[in-house]
């Protein structure tokens, strides 16, 4: 190597030197971090995970999350499980997390080779749910319909949809691959459904913790000494109040009177319109429905179509529709109607139903359909063609409109001009020259009613968002508007013992309560075992004796709550044994077995195969959680995940900036 390098050779060095460069490149890459970071992007970025291999840090591919994503992705998790606002920033960090592990997985699927085509997505979209909404009866909605069913039922575009659907498809891929191995024994199958099938009947005593929070009476020292241990948490217990000055009108005090509208006017909103007045194929329908179980047997099928024949033949022989619909019919939606749909649209039944139906014409009965429901009759009752609605046919409907947007403009002008005349000359000479009332509230919590208004919410929300003598503001009542100001303010601030003892009393007593259910159910469960008598020690604790139902793993059962997450070790014990203590929180428990009954070797095998499905599942999902926790470790210990600095949390839509 050294001789090598000692030869005189430009080529030779000029190797040397790039390798040299190389090196240094890579050196102050690694030590300097962000040196190649745009700051304008890295603002908005959330976490970067980058790529695989020896240069895969820097110049390899990486997936970006913003922190736009991690924001409106926590927003709507935050909508969906109607959880508050304040946790927000807990939603954020464990949406974020998830979506590290959503790139790195897919990273990982690239890197397995693990692509998905159009044609892979085309093949998906036709399977399933997604398959009978795009293509019903085989025959596909076309594009606009698809763009439109999408943006209604996910609020998104077609083609972010299509990237996601790939996403999901490519990790179920890889998830496929992990878990491919997984297996469960013939034996672990049989006592996973012994332990799932087993019943218990039990007597159980119950010591309440309502009851129980009766028996703690400290004395007025003992609350003192609590109040003051305790003054962080009280210093802001009596919450800020506020006193309201308000004028409100309604409808009928707007100077004026009711809004005119004019022909042309309604004849511009009409034009301007026109697909709101668009009225689509459709057909007014009656049904008989003879059910049939998913996945039944010939037999069942044989004898569903025997009973449908026969109403079909009383139909022929002149017997009133809607009477055997009443009598016969198996949807519970329209049986007591006599079968009566209303007015359907094409693509709103099945493909064999509405195949059917706009096929037939008013007044006809059709022969058996059968659809995945079961065998049905129908009766077109009215058929419309695709037409526009006449001026005429909705003159009433535009005008009620208009009438009510001029109301509104009224309203809210009539609302500026008190608002601003009330900034000059203040609300009482407002209300004065108005012909209107001032109303002064009493000092008001956030969430109180402000008497006199139909709904003074918004005006409330509004008053805790502005100063003490602040112009004016402008707020709907439910009824009209109201304007107002806020006259006082009492700030928040810790209440005086004797007005908040009632309160102080009930947060000792939460405050000792755990210890006292521990200690009593405890010492009511050692009394039941040494003496082997339940009863005896639930007279001497004052506990209440129930007894259960044979139930399962799965009930829920008074006084103790689901069984398989409270007390599952019931369904270990013989007959006569007592149990040590349960706490449930509100309630201790202290059971005795009565009876077990264990699933016989023919429930089991009827079961096998479910359970073993179930098995699984559960031991696919560990699989692949064990997977992607290990591979986000070594993604972390490469240096790959880089998070960027925690962002500020967005003010929520409302609240007071």
């Amino acid at each position: 190597m050294i001789r090598f390098l000692q030869k005189d050779s430009r080529i030779i060095k000029g190797i040397f030197i790039v390798i040299i460069s190389l090196a240094v490149i890579t050196m102050v890459i690694t030590l300097v971090p962000g040196i190649f970071q745009d700051s304008a992007g890295a603002a908005d970025t959330y976490a970067t995970v980058h790529g695989s291999g020896l240069f895969g840090r820097f110049f390899g591919p990486s997936t970006d999350i913003s922190n736009e994503q991690v924001q409106q992705a926590a927003s709507r998790q935050l909508q969906q499980q109607k959880l508050p606002d304040f946790v927000l920033p807990f939603m954020m960090q464990r949406v974020g997390q998830g979506l590290i592990q959503q790139a790195v997985m897919l990273q990982e699927a690239d890197r397995l080779g693990l692509k998905v085509t159009d044609e892979d997505l085309r093949e998906f979209l036709h399977t399933g749910q997604f398959g009978m909404a795009i293509f019903p009866g085989g025959k596909y909605i076309g594009d606009d319909h698809y763009a439109s069913l999408i943006q209604d039922n996910f609020g998104i575009s077609r083609q972010d949809f299509e990237k996601q659907l790939k996403k999901e498809i490519q990790m179920n891929r890889l998830r496929e691959m992990v878990t491919g191995s997984a297996s469960v024994s013939d034996s672990d199958i049989r006592e996973s459904y012994r332990q799932q099938g087993t019943k218990i009947k039990f007597e159980y005593a119950v010591l309440n913790a309502d009851d129980l929070k009766k028996q703690i009476n400290p004395s007025d020292a003992d609350l003192q000494a609590f109040f003051k241990l305790n003054a962080a948490k009280y210093a802001n217990a009596v919450p800020e109040t506020r006193k309201i000055q308000y004028v409100a009108f309604g409808e009928g005090q707007i100077p004026g009177g009711t809004p005119q509208v004019s022909a042309a006017e309604i004849q511009q909103y009409y034009s301007q319109h026109q697909k709101d007045f668009e009225v689509p194929d459709q057909v007014k329908v009656r049904h008989i429905l003879i059910k049939l179980a998913p996945g039944a047997d010939a037999a069942a099928d044989a004898a569903a179509k025997q009973k449908a024949e026969s109403v079909l033949k009383q139909l022929h022989d002149g017997a009133n529709f809607a009477d055997l619909a009443k009598k016969y019919s198996d949807d519970p939606g329209s049986k007591d109607s006599g079968g009566e749909l209303g007015f359907l649209k094409r693509g709103a039944t099945v493909a064999e139903f509405d195949k059917a139906a706009f096929s037939m014409s008013p007044g006809q009965t059709s022969g058996l359909i059968k659809t995945q429901f079961g065998y049905h009759i129908l009766q077109l009752e009215e058929k419309q063609t695709a037409h526009a609605r006449t001026l005429d046919e909705v003159r009433p409907a535009i005008e009620a409109t208009l009438v009510r947007q001029k109301e509104g403009q009224a309203q809210m002008t009539y609302a500026q001009q008190l608002a601003a005349e009330a900034q000059k000359t203040g609300l009482q000479k407002t209300a004065d020259a108005h012909h209107l009332q001032v109303v002064t509230t009493d000092y008001l919590e956030q969430n109180a009613v402000v008497p006199g208004l139909a709904d003074g919410s918004k005006m409330l929300s509004q008053a805790f968002g502005v100063k003490q003598g602040a112009a004016p503001q402008i707020a709907t009542t439910g009824e009209g508007y109201g304007i107002f100001q806020v006259v006082e303010v009492k700030a928040a601030h810790a209440p005086a013992f004797e007005e908040y003892k009632t309160h102080l009393l009930e947060d000792y007593r939460d405050q000792n309560l755990p210890q006292l259910m521990s200690t009593k159910i405890a010492a009511m469960g050692e009394s039941a075992i040494s003496s082997h008598d339940l009863d005896k020690a639930a007279k001497e604790f004052g506990a209440t004796v129930k007894t259960s139902e044979l139930v399962g793993m799965d009930a829920q059962v008074p006084d103790v709550g689901q069984l398989a997450q409270v007390a599952p070790t019931l369904f270990k014990m013989q007959p006569g044994a007592i149990s040590s203590p349960i706490n449930t929180g509100r309630a201790g428990v202290v059971a005795q077995i009565l009876e077990r009954q264990e699933p016989t070797d023919d429930d089991i095998a009827k079961n096998f195969a479910q359970t073993r499905d179930s098995l699984l599942d559960q031991k696919r999902e560990e699989m692949f959680a064990v997977f992607v926790t290990s591979l986000e470790e070594q993604y972390q210990k490469a240096g790959r995940i880089r998070i960027m600095k925690k962002p500020q949390t967005p003010a929520l839509p409302g609240s007071p900036s």
